[in-house]
């Protein structure tokens, strides 16, 4: 409106007007939106209205899409301005789109009515001051929200790194002093909910049932969402700081007990970690301690069992996944030599060396720990088995070679120095290693499935962690956990148990495998549903009931590791089989394990082949009708029509089309890859679908003359010729090899008809 003065303002106060107009949330929450400006100046002159068209032109940050300008009512300055404008029209025109309006009435062939205040001949209720005071409230409010939630972040730090004293009493004295800014801050809280409340409560009276007042709906889902994440903060604040008062008051009830344990049996320069060995002595032998002693502090003791269960327990998961992780990297044929055999050793010693020394107080402390002990004891018989296959390999001696007369008569397999003739190769040490590695890695993969389940899954339904799941995320738990269920109950009823019985018999390793091929199926179900779980996950990774889980857990990674463990696991399998396969040849059990080898290479093929065809867009039908995807490939494609126009046009094309593949039972498709979407290593490529063949109309020629790469395809009796280009002649030849397969079993299956 009118403002004498505004040519005064500052540059730089005009350009923050400006900005803050232009960015409040009605603006943001709309993409790509556009501005009209109306510049009011019926009673000023041009000059007024050529200085503020030149500062809208400089300042404003937004996209503008007109400025619609009230020009002067009186006669001379009118003239004036139409005079100026037409000579300047260009230069702002440039700039900015301008319209000069002779009266308010003009404004509604531009704007709604009910878009325009009652000054401008519109219908729309609107009090400036009132607004302001509104978006000042809103605002600060805000600013609240995130100087609390600043404020808990350092509490939490100052919590996290605070020193631990070894008095008793200092003790006391933080406990007490965390407690009272502990309340502090709850009050801090509660002022500041109520506050938002408050707000909210004034919101909804100003209407905000009203579809005219969009920016008070707007606002008010505002206010909801900072009250909500207010709520949120509280949550996670008060269960953090619960969990670390009751871990300071145990560490308080321990230091009392391990002073009053001083006074009746050990001296004072044990340390923590001799009393927690001493403490199971003690309890497992009620000779050394008399009965009045442990009496007198029944709460210290029930406190110092908790603490100390924790201690062990938390030092036998790290060192057990610490050693898994050895052993697992540790490759087989570096111990072929005797050099690679002692370093590996040397590795396995050191780190037996550097174990944390409550883990070597015995069985009877760790059998305290439950399964933490079963799983100690797991780990520690792998390293056992590991050290005493080294120990053989590193102590073995290289004998002279002999210059001897050849004797053809001896099998081919004896001139091998590890070959055993009583047992066959399959008695090798390394051998038998990749054997035990094969099942151990198995019971540990296990394990980890029900890990997840238990620790992730399960806890969804805990009444005690619900205010940290977003409900969106309970009610697609399938889709981020896929069929992992059905793999644990498969691997851990079934398929180790059938490994397990192997043990002593290597040789009927293949048979395992074989006997399960269809239950390995499932594999190829839990792959495709992957990229939607791996999206899922991306999107509530930060969520706090994550978080939580990890920690209880003890885990080193994040659940999306834990949930890459099947496709890593499906790998790992045909990798020892081939190690099995390399150390037994020409014996037992040699063709056997080939076959399954070839199986699972084939099961890891169609799990790749089936990860493609999920990418595919546009098919109209059902594509399960189709039969299983046997063959994907990209290919350079030519088509010929017999039709006329249709082949004048594909005659035309010089240049091959880019085509994606797909062999299925009964079709073959047609596709184009787009390009990738994503960043990084989550970019994946999708397959738009452009024809399909049926394969009961499909006919070949093998050799095209002129390229060894090129085969054809041709289409109800040639009405349509694809000639196919293959990266390689490789990829050709088992493209035809699949191809005629499916061509011939189609006519035995014809001649079984007639």
């Amino acid at each position: 409106p009118e403002f004498s003065a505004f040519s005064d303002i500052p540059e730089e106060a005009l350009a923050k007007v400006f900005s803050y107009l232009t960015l409040i949330p009605r603006c943001v929450l709309q993409p790509g939106v556009k501005f009209i400006i109306i510049l009011d100046r019926r009673l000023d002159t041009w000059a007024s209205i050529k200085t503020a068209l030149a500062r809208i032109a400089a300042s404003f940050p937004g996209n503008l899409h007109l400025v619609l300008v009230l020009r002067p009512t009186s006669f001379f300055h009118r003239t004036v301005t139409d005079i100026g404008f037409r000579f300047s029209q260009e230069d702002f025109m440039l700039k900015m789109p301008v319209v000069m309006l002779s009266s308010v009435t003009d404004l509604l062939r531009y704007i709604s009515e009910n878009q325009l205040t009652s000054e401008f001949g519109g219908t729309l209720d609107y009090c400036h001051s009132d607004w302001i005071v509104l978006r000042t409230a809103i605002e600060s409010f805000a600013v609240t929200v995130k100087d609390i939630a600043q404020m808990l972040q350092g509490f939490g730090t100052e919590l996290a790194e605070t020193e631990l004293p070894d008095k008793g009493k200092a003790i006391e004295y933080l406990l007490e002093a965390q407690t009272d800014k502990y309340r502090k801050l709850k009050d801090a809280i509660r002022s500041v909910s109520k506050e938002g409340r408050h707000l909210l409560s004034s919101l909804e009276t100003s209407g905000k049932e009203d579809d005219s007042e969009w920016d008070v709906k707007l606002d008010w889902e505002t206010v909801q969402r900072l009250l909500a994440q207010l709520r949120d903060m509280e949550s996670a604040f008060d269960g953090f700081f619960e969990k670390h008062h009751l871990k300071l008051h145990q560490y308080l009830q321990l230091l009392k007990y391990e002073q009053s344990f001083q006074e009746v049996r050990i001296p004072r320069t044990l340390s923590c970690a001799h009393v927690y060995t001493c403490f199971y002595q003690t309890l497992s032998s009620a000779a050394h301690t008399p009965a009045a002693a442990l009496s007198r502090s029944g709460a210290e003791t029930h406190a110092c069992i908790r603490f100390a269960h924790t201690h062990v327990r938390r030092h036998a998961h790290i060192w057990c996944d610490d050693g898994a992780y050895l052993l697992a990297n540790q490759l087989v044929e570096n111990f072929q030599s005797k050099e690679g055999a002692q370093t590996a050793l040397r590795d396995i010693e050191k780190f037996l060396e550097e174990a944390p020394s409550i883990l070597s107080s015995g069985p009877d402390v760790l059998a305290q720990v439950g399964k933490t002990f079963e799983k100690h004891a797991a780990v520690q018989q792998m390293i056992q088995n590991r050290q005493a296959c080294l120990r053989k390999l590193a102590d073995k001696h290289v004998r002279p070679v002999q210059l001897v007369a050849p004797r053809p008569e001896n099998p081919a397999r004896s001139k091998s120095p590890l070959f055993s003739p009583k047992h066959g190769t399959f008695t090798f040490d390394l051998s038998l290693h990749v054997m035990r590695e094969l099942i151990e890695t198995e019971r540990i993969y296990v394990e980890e499935l029900l890990s997840v389940l238990l620790g992730y899954k399960a806890e969804m339904d805990n009444p005690a962690l619900s205010g940290l799941l977003p409900p969106i995320l309970r009610s697609k738990r399938d889709i981020l956990f896929g069929n992992m269920p059905d793999i644990y109950n498969f691997h851990s009823r079934t398929f180790l148990q059938d490994l397990e019985g192997c043990l002593e018999a290597p040789e009927g390793v293949a048979a395992c495998f074989l006997k399960r091929k269809e239950s390995f199926q499932m594999y190829e179900c839990y792959c495709q549903n992957k990229p939607r779980s791996e999206s899922l996950w991306r999107q509530f990774a930060d969520c706090a009931f994550f978080h939580e889980c990890q920690k209880k857990l003890e885990h080193k990674l994040g659940l999306d590791s834990y949930l890459l463990k099947p496709v890593q696991r499906l790998t790992k399998y045909q990798l020892l089989l081939k190690e099995l396969l390399k150390y037994s040849t020409d014996c037992e059990g040699t063709s056997e394990l080939e076959v399954a080898l070839t199986a699972m290479l084939d099961l890891l093929k169609s799990v790749n082949d089936s990860m493609h065809q999920i990418a595919i867009t546009g098919y109209e039908g059902d594509i399960c009708e189709l039969g299983r995807v046997l063959m994907q490939g990209s290919f350079s494609v030519w088509i010929s029509h017999k039709r006329g126009p249709t082949r004048m046009k594909e005659l035309a094309r010089f240049k091959p089309m880019q085509r994606h593949l797909f062999l299925y039972e009964r079709a073959l498709l047609f596709c184009k890859r787009r390009e990738e979407h994503g960043e990084g290593c989550d970019k994946t490529p999708s397959y738009s679908f452009k024809h399909c063949l049926k394969m009961t109309a499909v006919g070949i020629t093998e050799n095209v003359k002129g390229d060894v790469k090129k085969f054809e395809i041709w289409y109800s009796g040639r009405e349509e010729v694809y000639g196919v280009q293959a990266p390689t002649v490789e990829v050709k030849m088992a493209w035809l090899n699949e191809l005629r397969r499916i061509l011939t079993n189609q006519q035995k299956m014809l001649r079984g008809l007639v």
